[in-house]
């Protein structure tokens, strides 16, 4: 990645935070399984892993590289996929990286060691505090939000892997709604549509996309899974 490119993971979060109260505006079980997701999206358009079908229902993640990323946070995800005992699949390795101790926050306190965002407490019924992170410099979300507005609101084929990729992951987690009006969504629904299901996606990259396809849906899967399980 060029110096200074946020990664997948930093540009959801971005999305998702409200920009002067600086906390989460999004469903946060939802959201840090897509996180968790854009991590393994990451190491995949890094190549850094490749995505081994074993079967039609069951994809397993290979190593293909073990140089390091150079970012604290995907590079630990690395040695947990490189220290692990046998190969597991996407969801496995999605429900691990939710697992990161205070993730939501080391994604938070990336973007505030880069100038973004600022870290800051608030505090809640007069007694209790939380962190928050109101922006700082708005410059790399405006850029960020134009080049959304580029793919979602005109009719280009321009379109890179990695703002397809991020597309379909915000509107999975349901953030885009924090940096758009709904109702200009919802009269882009079927263009949303085309980009989520790979439609935009050139022959060269669409291995890659079908990669991502699978680790998406096991980022909206694994939380609808796990709320199941604890209410039963």
């Amino acid at each position: 990645m060029m110096q200074g490119q946020l990664f997948l993971y930093e540009e959801l979060v971005l999305l998702a935070l409200r920009d002067k109260k600086g906390t989460l505006e999004a469903d946060e079980t939802r959201f840090v399984y897509t996180v968790a997701g854009s991590l393994l999206a990451e190491l995949l358009l890094l190549k850094r892993v490749a995505v081994d079908e074993v079967r039609r229902d069951k994809k397993l993640v290979n190593i293909e590289s073990t140089e390091p990323v150079g970012d604290p946070l995907l590079d630990e995800c690395m040695v947990k996929l490189t220290s692990a005992k046998r190969r597991a699949s996407l969801k496995t390795w999605v429900s691990r990286f939710v697992s990161i101790k205070k993730l939501k926050h080391r994604v938070a306190l990336q973007l505030c060691r880069r100038g973004i965002l600022r870290a800051d407490e608030a505090t809640v019924l007069l007694v209790f505090t939380r962190k928050i992170y109101p922006e700082l410099d708005p410059r790399p979300e405006r850029e960020l939000v134009g080049r959304l507005r580029q793919a979602i609101f005109t009719d280009t084929t321009d379109l890179d892997p990695r703002t397809i990729v991020l597309i379909s992951l915000a509107h999975r987690a349901d953030v885009l709604k924090n940096v758009f009006d709904k109702k200009e969504l919802k009269r882009r629904k079927d263009r949303i549509d085309q980009i989520c299901e790979g439609e935009m996606t050139g022959a060269a990259a669409q291995e890659v996309y079908e990669a991502m396809e699978a680790v998406m849906f096991a980022s909206v899967m694994m939380p609808a899974l796990t709320s199941t399980t604890t209410s039963v």
